[in-house]
């Protein structure tokens, strides 16, 4: 029973992770319909904000360090994801989608050799910001990270769907979604709206970057590459577009490999391995049998 607890832990502490990046792919693509590749790089660029910010600060092992390192590299990934989205996308909201997509292909290219070139490729150490002891919770042995990942990671969530339905802003971005150019005969300003999303999801993204980071200890160019597509799988497999779907998908995937990694692995020894197949192998699936994922809708698109 304790090691199928313990299991059960690593996926709420992975699912966390995966939810908080699959938000900024569904929130990217319910506004002006792109697949944001370039997303994941922007977790890995938010993992080594936290670095500098925790090789900088004296007071960085304090519980107000580590929630002002969280808040500064996310604030920071916002910046970026703001600029990626003027200089990248901007002029192509009008062009073939495919274009665009090439462009967010490229654009992720770019930021992992530009990581490349800042930092080197030697994966760098990120300081262990929260201890890792476990408490008891309930009677529940738990590792302290993880109530950290999953508390914060649940904190944001809600606080921006609180944010997206009750504020004005929030509004707005709603009535992007649903017509752009309706929207902007409103007088709501498209660029804005736009570029708060681009902000919202990055910030959010390198909060998942934080947490992985400080899960695997580690920081270097190409970190954001696999997690970031298992996050769009999980994004696609909640319904790409709606919030709660990419939460309801970041958690199921989380639960996904841990089920792979720690059980099937008990009865096939190569099951490990198989893994990542496991994770895309659900993309297909989605596509072939239910496009609009568990939560989204089919929507109809006048051509």
């Amino acid at each position: 029973m304790d090691y199928v607890f313990k299991q059960l832990i690593n996926a709420l502490n992975t699912g966390s992770i995966y939810a908080l990046v699959a938000i900024g792919y569904t929130m990217v693509y319910g506004i002006i319909r792109l697949i944001n590749f370039a997303h994941g790089d922007v977790m890995m660029f938010g993992a080594y904000f936290a670095f500098i910010f925790a090789t900088s600060l004296p007071f960085s092992d304090t519980a107000g360090g580590v929630i002002l390192i969280m808040l500064l590299s996310m604030a920071a990934a916002a910046i970026m994801g703001v600029l990626i989205e003027k200089i990248a996308y901007k002029r192509l909201r009008r062009a073939p989608r495919i274009s665009a997509l090439i462009t967010a292909i490229g654009m992720s290219l770019f930021l992992q050799n530009l990581a490349l070139l800042i930092f080197k490729a030697e994966p760098k150490v990120m300081p262990a910001l929260v201890p890792k002891t476990r408490v008891d919770f309930f009677g529940l042995d738990i590792p302290v990270l993880t109530l950290y990942t999953f508390g914060f990671s649940v904190l944001f969530m809600v606080l921006l769907t609180l944010f997206v339905r009750k504020t004005r802003p929030g509004k707005a971005m709603r009535a992007v979604s649903q017509d752009q150019d309706a929207a902007r005969l409103m007088g709501i300003n498209v660029n804005s709206v736009i570029s708060l999303t681009f902000a919202l999801g990055s910030a959010l993204g390198a909060l998942g970057g934080v947490f992985y980071s400080l899960s695997y200890s580690q920081v270097y160019p190409t970190l954001g590459v696999m997690p970031g597509l298992k996050a769009f799988v999980a994004a696609v497999l909640g319904g790409i577009g709606n919030i709660g779907g990419a939460m309801l998908g970041g958690y199921l995937i989380g639960l996904l490999e841990t089920v792979t990694n720690g059980f099937l692995s008990i009865v096939w020894k190569e099951a490990t391995r198989w893994t990542d197949a496991f994770v895309f192998a659900v993309l297909i699936f989605v596509l072939l049998f239910k496009p609009s994922g568990i939560l989204g809708k089919h929507v109809k698109e006048k051509v």
